[in-house]
C-alpha cells in the first residue's frame, strides 16, 4: 500500500538517503509536474548546515518542482556534503539546480570596519557558487576539512561556556548536538534547540528557568514558550551572539583567510561569491573599494538576500535598505558580477522564494534572473563537459566576465534541467558559438 503524500513528503528529510532518494522517486511516480514561473532561490540552506523547516538536499528539489521555481540552489556552512544529492535530485525533478558553500573569513584590509557580519570587524561572511561535486581535489581537501574542523572547535568551547552558565542544566555535544544533525556538521541554532530540549528534561520549572537565564519576566517567557522560533532566537541572542555568555570576539585566526576559501572553491571549477547584507555597516557603505579588493581576489559573483532588504516594517529603515539594494544592484551590473540571489531558510519565517511580483523586487527581476541562469549555466557545462565559468575553455574563448556572462546566461535559459546535457556532445573544441547553435540559440 502506497504512503499517503504528507508522509512521503516527511521522508524526504529521513536522515537515511535511501529513504529519501525512495521518497522522492515515489512523489515523482504519482505526480504531475508543475510548468515552472520565472522565479529562483539560489541560497537555500539544507539540513547538512541548518534549514529551519528541516528541508533535506532532496527534500528542496521536491520543494522547488512544487512551488513551481525555474532555478533552486543550496548553500551550506562549512561543508560540501549536499552538493551529489541535490543536483541528482534537481535533475530527477526537472528543476534547474546550483551548489554552494559558505563561511566566514578575515579580511585584514577592512579590520577596522564591520562588513557582513553585524558587530565583527574584519569579518566576512563569504561564499562559493557553482560547485558540480560533493568531492574536492586531493590538494585542496585539507582546506575544506579545516572549516569543517574549525567550526566544530569554536562549537565545542561554546557549549562549555554556556553549560557553565545554564548549570544544572547541561548538553553533552557528541550525545546531544550531534545526533540532530546527519553529517555532524552542527550549528549554533542545533545547539539552542539542544539546551531547549534539555531543559524540559532537566529542570521542574522550564518557565522560570528560562526567565531567569534570559532577563525576562515569568509572564513574558511564558508567552515567549508559546513560539519555539521566537524562543530559539532569543536562546541564541542571549547565549551565543555577541555579548552572550558563550560568545568570543573573532580575530585575524579565528577564521580561514580569503585566499585558502578561494583556492578551494577555484580548484573545484565553481565561483568565489562576494556577499552582501544591507549596506548600513561602515564596510558595506564602502562596498566599491571592498568589490574592486575582492575582485582583485578573485570574485566573480556577488550574492544577495533579497528579502531583509525591501520586506521592513520600519519605513524609514526600509527606504534607506531599498536604496542601497538598488545601488548595489546597479554597481553589480556595473561590475560584471552575475547575482546569486535567495532567502537563506536557515531561521523560521523565511520565505521559501522571494516574491518578485512585489512593487519592490519586480524592477530587479531582470538582474535577479539573469544571474540564477548564468550560474545554472557554468553549473551544467561544468557537468556535462567540463567547459565551467572559470574552465581554460572558457578562459580561452570568453576572456571576459561580461563575455562569460552573456555565455553562460544563454545557456543556463537554453539548456533544460536534467541529464538531458549529458546526450549532448559537447566538445572543448568547440567554440561558444557551436554550443549556442547547438542549444538552438542565436550566438550573441
Amino acid at each position: 500500500m502506497s504512503l499517503p503524500h504528507f508522509d512521503l513528503e516527511s521522508r524526504l528529510n529521513n536522515f537515511d538517503p535511501a529513504i529519501r532518494a525512495e521518497a522522492l522517486d515515489d512523489l515523482l511516480a504519482g505526480a504531475t509536474l508543475a510548468l515552472p514561473t520565472e522565479t529562483a532561490n539560489l541560497h537555500c540552506h539544507t539540513f547538512y548546515s541548518f534549514n529551519a523547516y528541516g528541508h533535506s538536499p532532496t527534500s528542496l528539489a521536491w520543494l522547488a518542482q512544487r512551488q513551481r521555481m525555474k532555478l533552486i540552489g543550496m548553500v551550506d556552512f562549512d561543508v560540501l556534503d549536499a552538493v551529489d544529492e541535490f543536483l541528482a535530485a534537481c535533475d530527477r525533478a526537472g528543476v534547474r539546480g546550483t551548489a554552494g558553500i559558505e563561511t566566514r573569513v578575515y579580511l585584514p584590509e577592512f579590520a577596522a570596519h564591520e562588513i557582513n557580519s553585524p558587530g565583527e570587524p574584519g569579518v566576512l561572511y563569504h561564499m562559493g557558487v557553482g560547485f558540480i561535486s560533493s568531492s574536492v581535489p586531493d590538494d585542496v581537501a585539507p582546506i575544506l576539512a579545516d572549516l569543517r574542523a574549525r567550526a566544530e572547535q569554536r562549537n565545542r568551547q561554546m557549549v562549555e561556556r554556556v553549560n557553565a552558565y545554564l548549570a544544572p542544566v547541561m548538553i553533552d555535544y557528541d550525545a546531544d548536538v550531534l545526533p540532530l544533525t546527519p553529517s555532524g556538521n552542527a550549528t549554533e541554532r542545533h545547539m539552542v534547540m539542544a539546551y531547549i530540549s534539555a531543559a524540559n528534561r532537566q529542570v521542574d520549572d522550564p518557565v522560570t528557568f528560562w526567565a531567569n537565564r534570559l532577563g525576562m519576566t515569568v509572564e513574558q517567557l511564558a508567552s515567549l514558550m508559546q513560539d519555539a522560533p521566537k524562543l530559539q532566537n532569543s536562546v541564541r541572542s542571549k547565549l551565543m551572539k555577541q555579548g552572550g555568555v558563550g560568545y568570543v570576539q573573532p580575530d585575524a585566526g579565528s577564521f580561514p583567510s580569503l585566499d585558502d576559501f578561494h583556492t578551494l572553491i577555484t580548484a573545484c571549477g565553481a565561483l568565489p561569491c562576494a556577499a552582501w547584507l544591507d549596506g548600513t555597516t561602515s564596510g558595506e557603505q564602502q562596498i566599491g573599494a571592498l568589490l574592486e579588493l575582492l575582485i582583485e581576489r578573485g570574485v566573480v559573483a556577488f550574492n544577495i538576500v533579497p528579502d531583509r532588504n525591501w520586506n521592513i516594517a520600519d519605513p524609514a529603515q526600509k527606504q534607506l535598505k531599498m536604496k542601497n539594494l538598488y545601488q548595489v544592484v546597479q554597481l553589480a551590473g556595473e561590475l560584471d558580477l552575475p547575482l546569486n540571489i535567495g532567502t537563506e531558510m536557515n531561521s523560521y519565517g523565511q520565505r521559501l522564494v522571494d516574491d518578485f511580483d512585489a512593487p519592490e523586487l519586480e524592477p530587479l527581476r531582470d538582474s535577479f534572473m539573469d544571474g540564477a541562469y548564468t550560474i545554472y549555466g557554468h553549473t551544467a557545462l561544468a557537468r556535462w563537459a567540463g567547459l565551467g565559468y572559470q574552465s581554460a575553455w572558457a578562459q580561452a574563448h570568453l576572456p571576459t566576465r561580461r563575455a562569460r556572462n552573456a555565455f553562460y546566461r544563454q545557456v543556463g535559459r537554453a539548456l533544460e534541467p536534467g541529464s538531458s546535457g549529458a546526450r549532448l556532445p559537447f566538445d572543448d573544441g568547440w567554440t561558444p558559438g557551436d554550443i549556442l547553435s547547438r542549444l538552438s540559440v542565436k550566438p550573441f
